[in-house]
């Protein structure tokens, strides 16, 4: 069990109506008629549904979060706020995490919220490039796939904004997976982090669109199934110093 706000959800769900439940079964009764519960069965009655609601939603079905770094540029943003679907991949239990509901399986491409496997407590965001049996190699800034060279096309140069200005000059690709095509930037004056291997079942190889700004899957190893929180699905607010309105309620690809 990993202790994280869903974990304090759900403990807090469960003293709620524990509190709830126990009054109603053996100190309502014995209460005068006109005396009011105790203050605490009082919070408990009204905090319990919120609990209870926020801890469904969060679970179950959608859960914000905040882009803190640039390794997704130019997908994602530092500041921007996303929703993660909880869903696409199975349902799972709060806290425990196991999966109790086979739903669907992450896809190449795929922008996926996961358990940093180093340090389960701390959300880390990429892109699945590799699927378990995926043979990858990456050298010099090419993606090789099932030794199949992945496709790219020059975009132009990248101009960043605000957090992003540094990355300024970088080159900005559009790279086609099988499944869908992203985009990317890269640094050709650098050689970039090779790496080689197959992916192993019930795992994911994943890298960020800043190519040479992120730590990821080359670095520190595969995502476990049982790692996955949801897929990334859209940007709903993005804080940077101050508002960004173009990017509020962009679809993520």
């Amino acid at each position: 069990m990993i202790f994280d706000f869903s974990t304090i959800l759900v403990l807090l769900c469960a003293l709620s109506g524990l509190i709830w439940a126990v009054d109603s079964a053996v100190f309502k009764r014995k209460r005068g008629p006109g005396q009011m519960p105790s203050l605490l069965v009082e919070y408990a009655q009204s905090f319990f549904p919120v609990f209870f609601v926020v801890l469904v939603l969060r679970s179950f079905l959608l859960e914000p979060f905040r882009i803190p770094s640039g390794s997704m540029i130019p997908t994602l943003l530092v500041g921007d706020f996303i929703l993660v679907n909880k869903f696409d991949y199975g349902i799972r239990l709060p806290a425990l995490n196991t999966k109790v509901i086979e739903i669907g399986n992450p896809k190449r491409g795929d922008i996926v919220v996961f358990r940093y496997p180093e340090n389960p407590a701390t959300p880390f965001i990429k892109r699945i490039i590799g699927v378990p049996g995926d043979r990858l190699v990456y050298r010099n800034h090419q993606l090789t796939l099932n030794d199949v060279p992945v496709p790219t096309s020059d975009e132009g140069t990248f101009i960043g904004v605000k957090s992003a200005t540094q990355h300024s000059g970088a080159a900005r690709w559009t790279e086609q997976l099988p499944e869908r095509s992203h985009e990317i930037i890269v640094d050709p004056k650098q050689e970039g982090f090779g790496w080689e291997g197959t992916v192993p079942p019930g795992q994911y190889f994943v890298m960020g669109d800043n190519r040479d700004n992120s730590r990821d899957s080359r670095f520190w190893g595969f995502v476990p199934d049982e790692n996955l929180i949801g897929r990334a699905f859209m940007i709903w607010m993005n804080w940077d110093g101050g508002p960004d309105f173009r990017r509020i309620g962009t679809f993520l690809r």
